[in-house]
């Protein structure tokens, strides 16, 4: 299969600007269709921010900046009184919860850093993006769920002031305290589960090592990425835990379904793990991860659907879900253009 990375078109983006309306980008769809009855979140608003914001450095076209500001729009009114995101939002705009999920949080904190610290991001948009920072930015420290803390160490690992940096260490470490707490001899992982988003683990100390020097954050990230690649890898290929099942201590790995967003979280986890240490070898995994989009996967099918540009919601025992909703396409596109853009400097 020739790989569409080194293609100077390297993306299409028909099925994106179909599921965006003017509120943001629907959460679903019936296979290409996009499908309203299930309204929109803000987990897909925040990582579709940071799409957007590739998709303008890579390209420079104005229909990407349109994007940019009508996700950055969503982003500002998910946010309630206290600084939190909302998440679920019905396709007549109205709010189904006070207040999301720790690790939408921590997505949010994600989003916003990579936009603050991005010179594509419109001056203005930075100045109402900073004001939902600073709103949301009291409520870190009392982030529990480890998902939620590594997605906030990554979004402020972009970021550089003293109190940013105290609370990157402060994440990490406690991050590094979990996996002393769970890890054994042949075990090296944050939870006794092997579960959902699993490369943000990592990923987010390799950040913390790269922005705070502590070889501690350094050891832990390459031990545990280490043994997830043992997991994702065993097959030669790609194949990310599954998430009708997942993978409990001393038990065997789901086989399906597979997800899109744990290739492109694998392949920013390995990224960000070249970024870190110069090695090599991490940015050769992250092509690999990035290449199961495109048939190096268990089933050997492409999830890249052509005349659109859409992405499948994943590998199923029957072959790829034929739904594309916003999490694939943000996904693969996200995965892309970081290897792309990543190659263009170097190659």
């Amino acid at each position: 299969m020739i790989s569409r990375l080194y293609d100077n078109n390297i993306v299409k983006d028909d099925h994106i600007f179909r599921l965006t309306d003017d509120t943001g980008m629907l959460q679903h769809s019936k296979c290409w269709v996009p499908d309203p009855r299930h309204g929109y979140t803000t987990d897909d608003n925040a990582r579709a921010l940071i799409m957007s914001i590739m998709l303008y450095k890579t390209y420079g076209e104005k229909k990407y900046v349109d994007l940019i500001y009508r996700y950055s729009s969503f982003l500002l009114n998910a946010q309630n009184e206290q600084g939190k995101f909302k998440n679920f939002m019905s396709y007549d705009r109205k709010w189904l919860e006070d207040e999301g999920s720790e690790d939408c949080f921590g997505r949010c904190i994600w989003a916003l850093g990579y936009a603050l610290s991005s010179e594509y991001t419109p001056k203005g948009v930075k100045q109402a993006l900073t004001y939902v920072f600073k709103k949301a930015l009291p409520n870190i420290k009392s982030l529990s769920y480890p998902r939620a803390k590594a997605y906030s160490v990554i979004g402020l690992s972009f970021l550089d002031n003293i109190e940013i940096k105290n609370l990157i260490y402060d994440m990490a470490q406690s991050l590094c305290c979990l996996y002393d707490k769970h890890a054994d001899n042949d075990w090296k992982w944050f939870e006794n589960t092997v579960t959902y988003c699993n490369s943000v683990l990592p990923w987010s100390l390799f950040a913390a090592y790269r922005v705070m020097g502590n070889n501690k954050f350094l050891e832990t990230a390459e031990e545990s990425m280490s043994f997830l690649e043992n997991i994702l890898f065993k097959e030669g290929y790609f194949k990310p835990v599954g998430c009708n099942g997942w993978l409990t201590k001393g038990g065997k790995a789901a086989e399906f379904d597979e997800q899109p967003v744990e290739a492109c979280e694998a392949v920013l986890a390995y990224m960000e793990a070249y970024e870190a240490t110069g090695n090599g070898k991490y940015l050769k995994k992250a092509k690999d991860c990035h290449a199961w989009y495109e048939g190096s996967n268990s089933k050997g099918l492409c999830l890249i659907e052509n005349e659109t540009g859409g992405c499948f919601d994943g590998l199923t025992a029957q072959g790829v879900n034929h739904n594309m909703g916003a999490e694939s396409i943000i996904s693969y596109i996200i995965s892309c253009l970081s290897i792309y853009q990543k190659s263009c400097i170097l190659f």
